[in-house]
């Protein structure tokens, strides 16, 4: 990761939160909901959750799992994950395991965990296949990687939608963010990573799955993946 884009996550992160609320109208919440409950993640199970930010999908895997369960929430920027141990602390969750890591390279062994996921975050690592081929790694047989991306909503929304994204997102981001050019780089990432079909063959290509799920939502803003790896027993 770039240290400059690691200055940028740690400028926007007392206020990351808050901007992801507006910019996304409230929404950002019911969709990752929807990937844990799409993850089949259940009690007593093995969660890492990487560029896990402030916090918010670790938080709902931790509910899905339990006090039996193992959640770890890792991220790049301490400055992001200091706001989630403050959180942690408020939600009575002071279990979840935090740490400083790199999803290029993951300090865990083969096949640790039951559930692997990453939130929005897959488009800002420098590679994201050898992320992908690490998050594999540490996945049990079995178990299920989840990814939430932006993708594109359909052609006949997608003038208004690019629009949108172009203009106002960057406006709202700095209102509730307080940089306006972090959101631009968000915004311009978020276009052009691949999405859809082409995202389910870069899963293909990082890995065994039995199986791969690709489920657009609101649109097709935002797509949710999930694949479970191949048992070879």
């Amino acid at each position: 990761m770039s240290e400059q884009v690691h200055q940028m996550f740690s400028r926007i992160a007392r206020r990351y939160d808050r901007a992801n609320r507006w910019m996304s109208f409230g929404s950002d919440e019911a969709v990752r909901q929807r990937a844990v409950r799409l993850s089949a993640a259940s009690q007593g199970e093995s969660v890492l959750d990487c560029a896990a930010g402030t916090g918010d999908l670790t938080f709902k895997f931790r509910q899905a799992v339990g006090a039996d369960g193992r959640v770890v929430g890792t991220d790049f920027n301490d400055d992001m994950l200091a706001l989630a141990r403050q959180k942690s602390v408020q939600r009575g969750m002071q279990d979840i395991d935090w740490r400083v890591e790199d999803a290029q390279a993951l300090g865990f062994a083969d096949a640790s965990f039951d559930v692997v996921s990453i939130a929005y975050g897959i488009r800002n690592v420098d590679d994201a296949g050898q992320a992908l081929q690490e998050m594999y790694r540490v996945l049990k047989p079995g178990g299920r990687l989840v990814v939430l991306e932006f993708g594109q909503p359909p052609a006949l929304l997608r003038p208004g939608f690019l629009l949108f994204n172009r203009f106002v997102i960057p406006l709202i981001g700095g209102l509730a963010g307080g940089d306006r050019d972090a959101y631009r780089y968000l915004q311009r990432t978020s276009a052009s990573f691949p999405y859809g079909d082409k995202f389910v063959a870069m899963l293909h290509a990082s890995g065994d799955y039995a199986a791969i799920q690709a489920v657009p939502v609101i649109f097709g803003v935002n797509w949710i993946y999930v694949a479970e790896k191949a048992n070879p027993c």
